[in-house]
């Protein structure tokens, strides 16, 4: 007869994915500031490298966090096409939000779309990848618990656009992401909070693969690639605003 169980935590993986939620929006800002000041195909390519930024350090951040995550009564494991069609959606929806500010024409109507879009994107992310999990039991949710993360998701996402379209100074940006970081962390252990698990006690083997073979490799290859990104984005030469680059000739009457 199953039993509602104990959820753990673990006691180190907080810290190290609200690290990683902090590195992916620092990137995924001074991303979009280049992106801002940049036309053509560089916008485009900025916006892209910010997207995959921010939509791979919130992934990253939601599975480091799993890493600690265990059930009284029953081993986890995860589903791989599943936990990789997370991320994907994560890396999209972060892109259709990032483009809708890039390139809208009204910025508060843009900024509402691309920070709704992204709070989506990364509720979807979020409860796909618990959708991924794989053990002895029933795993549901508390809907109201649900819909507060699923706000959170949207308040973070538009405020981290807000700050890409605004914020310019290294130390406000910085700032910033720190937020950034305790928002999209607050997310992840709002959804979790929302988790009610009901173990039913049973000796088959559970499908799927383990953290540790699996979601560790993957979270430390992305969590490496967006190191090694900084590095490129702090190395890159800053682009002076399209309207800024060309100083308005005078008129030959005037010279």
């Amino acid at each position: 007869m199953g039993g509602t169980n104990e959820l753990g935590y673990g006691w180190l993986t907080p810290g190290l994915s609200w690290t990683m939620a902090v590195l992916g929006s620092a990137l995924g800002l001074r991303c979009m500031v280049r992106a801002i000041a940049a036309d053509g195909r560089s916008r485009r390519n900025w916006l892209l490298t910010g997207a995959a930024a921010i939509g791979a350090g919130i992934w990253t951040m939601h599975f480091i966090a799993m890493l600690g995550f265990t059930v009284t009564g029953t081993d986890i494991r995860y589903d791989v096409p599943l936990t990789l069609l997370s991320l994907l959606v994560a890396v999209l929806f972060v892109g259709v939000g990032a483009f809708a500010v890039g390139y809208g024409r009204h910025r508060n109507r843009s900024l509402l779309l691309g920070g709704v879009t992204t709070g989506l994107g990364i509720t979807a992310m979020h409860y796909l990848g618990m959708a991924a999990l794989r053990l002895h039991g029933t795993v549901g949710y508390r809907p109201a618990t649900v819909a507060v993360s699923a706000v959170i998701a949207i308040v973070a996402a538009t405020a981290a656009l807000w700050a890409g379209l605004n914020i310019r100074g290294p130390l406000a940006a910085g700032a910033a992401s720190v937020v950034m970081g305790l928002a999209v962390s607050s997310m992840h252990y709002t959804g979790m909070a929302a988790v009610v698990i009901t173990v039913h006690p049973g000796q088959d083997p559970l499908p799927g693969v383990t953290a540790i073979q699996f979601i560790f490799p993957l979270a430390v290859g992305l969590g490496s690639a967006l190191f090694l990104t900084s590095a490129f984005v702090a190395l890159s030469p800053t682009t002076q605003p399209p309207t800024a680059r060309r100083a308005p000739q005078q008129p030959a009457s005037a010279r």
